[in-house]
């Protein structure tokens, strides 16, 4: 337990120094935290609602602030290029994520063209409800799929405990990120736009 603690800690570590520079990012962070924790509180009562808020407020606001808003030129604190933080990235990296999205944002055109989705679901539902139930049916499939997808492969590629232990990361993010960002938007409004000390990235 002590080893998979430390390791636990050892990720959510490298994810912050590496990927969290940003106070815009860090207060999407959040944002998207308490997003999550609507979700997860929802899973309960309605498991789509739960996956319409994590897509589309969570997750979306959550990645805007890692594309948009995080300095992607050399990290002279951690002595990293933005391409190696990519490849040593246990979990989703840019890339990965930029595919998960495009999942993720066809998953309503394909309903479009066969709101069965090839016979998975039953004849088609009458009217607009019967569409967004199956888009968030889908969404939840897909968060759920993307999670144990990339611990499966982390296992296969690293070993068991790298994978339970990103796992365990992901579905614990939202409290973490509580903790560690609940000030940046604060510290955002005072005008600081990044950590100190993070300022000097070269682009």
């Amino acid at each position: 337990m002590n080893a998979f603690l430390h390791a636990l800690e050892i990720q959510r570590w490298d994810d912050h120094r590496y990927y969290h520079h940003s106070r815009v990012n860090q207060a999407l962070h959040f944002f998207s935290a308490l997003s999550f924790l609507v979700a997860y509180a929802m899973l309960f009562k309605d498991p789509v609602i739960a996956a319409l808020i994590g897509w589309l407020v969570a997750m979306s606001s959550r990645q805007v602030g890692h594309f948009f808003f995080e300095p992607k030129g050399y990290d002279a604190v951690n002595q990293a290029t933005h391409e190696y933080k990519e490849h040593v990235k246990l979990g989703y990296n840019l890339r990965r994520k930029a595919v998960l999205i495009a999942l993720w944002a066809a998953a309503p055109l394909v309903l479009l063209v066969d709101p069965t989705l090839f016979g998975i679901f039953p004849a088609p539902l009458a009217g607009h409800d019967g569409l967004v139930h199956r888009v968030g049916l889908i969404w939840l499939a897909l968060g759920v799929g993307g999670l144990l997808f990339r611990t499966i492969q982390l296992v296969v590629i690293k070993d068991a405990m790298t994978g339970l232990v990103w796992m365990t990361k992901i579905l614990t993010d939202p409290y973490h990120d509580i903790k560690l960002y609940h000030r940046a938007p604060l510290q955002l409004l005072r005008g600081q736009r990044f950590e100190p000390g993070r300022e000097g990235h070269r682009a």
